[in-house]
């Protein structure tokens, strides 16, 4: 009797580390401060880009990351910003100059890591 009871723990705990996991790897769990689902916000048409830079990133692991990042600077008027998760980079195109230290410091004071910063 008391192995029945160890095997049903055993399988009810198995069975929500499954469902956690298969929602964090989706980007649906708290996984990098998620949770919900986030909109995405829609890339500003820019009138003049002046400067594109193709930011490599560490530290994105789900879509939710991916969102996070583009949501950073496409909700900044005058930039517009295309996030390639798989490869682990963003692609920002500004009307306005800014500095690599100002691209480095939003992505880093959001939990990522800066790898290189390029001018396109």
């Amino acid at each position: 009797m008391s192995n029945m009871v160890i095997i049903v723990s055993l399988a009810i705990i198995l069975t929500f580390a499954v469902k956690n996991t298969v929602s964090h790897f989706k980007g649906e769990s708290s996984c990098c401060g998620g949770g919900s689902k986030d909109v995405k916000t829609k890339p500003a048409k820019l009138k003049q880009v002046v400067s594109t830079k193709i930011v490599k990133i560490d530290g994105m692991h789900c879509e939710h990351c991916y969102t996070r990042v583009a949501n950073l600077f496409n909700s900044m008027e005058g930039v517009n910003a295309k996030v390639y998760g798989k490869r682990g980079e963003a692609v920002l195109k500004f009307e306005k100059i800014m500095s690599d230290d100002e691209i480095k410091k939003i992505i880093e004071d959001n939990g990522y890591e800066v790898v290189s910063i390029t001018e396109k």
